[in-house]
């Protein structure tokens, strides 16, 4: 098959004005005229993206941000920890002005408490551009400018498994980028279980640029020749309808158990394979002496794992004997690990892999998190992409990235991670640019707290969103229609010239310019800036790709051509299986970087941790957030349909999907006719934590027991006076819990929780998160 999956490329349509540009969810072309904005899909992409239709009535919204403002008790009292965040009015200013202020306060930050004090938050996707991408400029210039700051490691979506995977198996990107590939399971699964699914909701957004969502496609294929979908969810929508797969649902969170009677019943029936387990793994005796009960007196077996999931006893057994000698693909989604223990499924699907003897063969084995992003699955670029310099980071510390708000409210307290003890930091000043916590973060109402402690909190951002409206300092950023950029994923292989669509809105400025003048004011411009304009940066940060190109004997337009052009295809590396397959055929000579050099059962190392919510070998744990008297319901918050997280929530596309201006949540018609819930009613979501409200769809394709509502909608406090109040949007994060998955990864527990739902029939409050500020 040709190493480039169906390119060369068809070409962008560049005809009546319209320029190239590219996005997270997919390249388009783009015009900006007397109609407005217009967006025209990448005609090479089998199965576009209607996320870029939030592009039009984004661009001039009134929800941007036109000039910079300073919050007014910032501004007359200074900085200082303040509870009116959030709650207080804004001051516009000039940008000379803002910068000023602001640079003396880094400058003060920076002599007197050391860039130990500063934590650079930029959590998110901001751009696929590689240049202006604000999670490298911010970085840069903490370096640069203040010599570094505390940061934060792994991310909200896969906080768990980013730690446990490579000391049990191999790297991270090792298992999601070069494994298992959509065109191995088009032509080779001959069955794929996937726990918690391949949502094409998902997989629909990449890291970086995306020119073709290829998994629709793939799965089809797939189902057409033969391979069977089956999908353990509460949710029937997690696998699309052209993978035709079989649904079963189990309880919310008890996956591992599930998994647990499977490998119990292949063992039991001789069904497993021992040569595989004896070759390729570690401590298999030791989990052995678990899954039969020697070691706690409890046999692991199709009815236990019954009385806990849900699933009975015989289609458990039944599912054994299915993937038994078959080509069989293990998925374990993200949506898993973020919860409570969230550990121990991803192990346990590793397990449950190597116990059919899978892993390392073509289409088959364990492919964690398939279908959770867009560039998973896919083969390898083989030339160099742009890469802005971040400079050297002076500051050491670091937290668990969905630790932010422990650390602010907790400075110099210890936790756990990793097997280490390990101490908070006093953090002064935070400095956002890309994300938006108050959608990626847990317990929004603890949030609000933690960031009140804080000094001074900067960010630049597009838009009020309610990150913004909880700054002391907020900087009008560009959107990525109005600058240049290069487009790029290491994943995919079109490289697209993001042309200029449209003019800054109001005073925005590019997060560039930003921090180049506060550099300036810091003595630090020159480094920082390395003389460059953002055109020059471009032409640098190109010609790496441009020079392997040529070094191969491929074409290499210069930069100016390639603008013109408007994209490159570059070559990608053959479909060879990766770490994974290499070890399969030699485990001596190409072991994997775990201990052992094996695939870790049981892992002593992680054992010596002594953690008692992660053992040294997967297990089943009880969880503590269940359903109960007051919460009898789980609540799933997972990701939107409708735009990427949080971003451009105001743009048609995503306002398109609202019912009376509300997030849409979903239940089953068994709990809403206990409620007297109809289709489209506004309902009330609460717990002890919080409450928000919700339109309502009642669907048979969601479990009973079990309500959902995606995350991203803007946080909406009815009265922001409140210490907790009532989010009128529908932002499920006022619900979630603030904990760590467990002492050993301190990932996000944000998928599941539990709540109560009523009827909401009180006069209906206004939608005010993109009311201009």
């Amino acid at each position: 098959m040709d190493d480039t999956i169906g390119f060369p490329d068809p070409g962008l349509d560049l005809s009546d004005g319209f320029k190239p540009h590219t996005s997270h969810w997919g390249v388009f072309s783009a015009r900006n005229g007397a109609a407005g904005l217009e967006v025209r899909a990448y005609a090479g992409d089998p199965d576009p993206n209607g996320i870029i239709d939030n592009f039009p009535g984004a661009l001039r919204h009134q929800a941007r941000i036109a000039q910079p403002a300073i919050r007014r008790g910032w501004l007359e009292r200074g900085p200082g920890p303040d509870d009116r965040r959030g709650r207080d009015e804004f001051v516009s200013v000039s940008w000379e002005k803002a910068l000023d202020l602001l640079g003396d306060e880094l400058g003060r930050i920076r002599d007197t408490r050391g860039p130990g004090a500063v934590f650079g938050g930029s959590y998110g996707w901001s751009s696929a551009g590689r240049f202006h991408h604000a999670q490298s400029q911010v970085h840069r210039f903490l370096n640069i400018a203040m010599g570094g700051y505390v940061r934060s490691v792994n991310t909200y979506s896969s906080g768990a498994s980013s730690v446990l995977l490579p000391q049990i198996l191999c790297g991270y990107e090792d298992i999601t980028k070069r494994n298992v590939t959509w065109e191995q399971i088009a032509t080779e699964t001959d069955v794929v279980l996937a726990f918690g699914g391949m949502a094409l909701k998902n997989s629909m957004v990449a890291g970086g640029s995306i020119s073709k969502h290829v998994e629709r496609g793939a799965m089809e294929a797939a189902r057409r020749r033969g391979c069977e979908f089956i999908l353990v969810s509460p949710l029937r929508d997690d696998l699309p309808v052209e993978a035709g797969a079989e649904w079963m649902s189990c309880v919310p969170g008890t996956d591992t158990a599930l998994m647990l009677g499977i490998v119990h019943t292949l063992v039991s029936e001789n069904l497993h394979d021992q040569a595989f387990l004896d070759r390729y793994t570690e401590g298999w005796p030791v989990f052995l002496r678990y899954l039969t009960g020697e070691s706690d007196g409890q046999p692991k077996h199709a009815e236990w794992a019954a009385a806990i999931s849900g699933v009975d006893a015989g289609t458990i057994r039944k599912l054994a004997r299915r993937l038994a000698g078959k080509r069989a693909l293990i998925t374990v989604s993200h949506s898993l690990q973020r919860a409570e223990h969230g550990e121990q499924p991803v192990w346990m699907g590793m397990v449950l892999a190597a116990a059919l003897g899978q892993i390392g063969l073509p289409g088959g084995g364990y492919a964690y998190s398939l279908g959770a992003i867009g560039y998973y699955g896919r083969r390898v670029n083989d030339v160099p992409g742009p890469t802005l310099g971040q400079g050297r980071n002076g500051v050491a510390d670091f937290i668990p990235v969905a630790r932010i708000a422990d650390m602010l409210l907790n400075p110099g307290t210890t936790y756990r991670y990793n097997g280490e003890t390990r101490t908070y930091p006093d953090i002064r000043l935070v400095y956002w640019a890309g994300g938006n916590p108050f959608h990626h973060h847990q317990d929004i109402n603890r949030l609000r707290k933690a960031f009140a402690k804080a000094d001074t909190f900067v960010v630049h951002e597009l838009a009020w969103t309610a990150t913004a409206r909880h700054a002391d300092i907020v900087l009008p950023s560009t959107m990525t229609l109005e600058r240049e950029d290069i487009g790029y994923s290491t994943n995919d292989p079109l490289m697209v010239a993001m042309h200029h669509i449209a003019e800054p809105f109001g005073l925005a400025r590019d997060d560039y310019d930003i921090f180049a003048d506060l550099a300036e004011r810091l003595g630090a411009r020159e480094p920082f800036t390395e003389g460059r304009t953002s055109r020059q940066w471009l032409e640098y940060l190109y010609e790496p790709t441009r020079a392997s190109l040529a070094k191969r004997g491929l074409e290499a337009p210069h930069f100016d051509e390639f603008w013109r052009r408007g994209s490159l295809v570059v070559p990608q590396q053959p479909d060879d299986g990766g770490r994974l397959r290499r070890f399969r055929e030699d485990p001596v000579n190409h072991a994997l970087p775990t201990p052992s050099g094996r695939i870790e059962i049981f892992s002593a190392k992680i054992a010596a941790h002594g953690d008692a919510d992660c053992p040294g070998h997967p297990v089943w744990l009880e969880k503590t957030d269940m359903p109960k008297p007051g919460t009898p319901c789980f609540l799933v918050a997972n990701q939107p349909v409708t735009r990427l997280h949080s971003q451009l929530d105001f743009g048609g596309h995503s306002l398109g999907a609202k019912h009376r201006g509300r997030e849409v949540a979903r239940m089953n018609p068994v709990d809403a006719d206990a409620r007297g819930i109809k289709d489209g009613d506004i309902i009330r979501l609460f717990n002890d934590r919080g409450a928000c409200l919700a339109a309502v769809h009642v669907t048979d394709g969601i479990a009973a027991g079990v309500v959902q509502l995606p995350t991203g909608a803007w946080y909406d406090p009815m009265d922001p006076e409140d210490d907790a109040p009532l989010c009128v949007h529908g932002n499920p994060n006022v619900l979630t819990r603030d904990l760590g998955t467990s002492a050993f990864a301190q990932g996000c527990t944000g998928q599941l929780t539990t709540v109560e739902v009523e009827k909401f029939t009180g006069n209906l409050p206004p939608i005010r998160a993109f009311d201009p500020v």
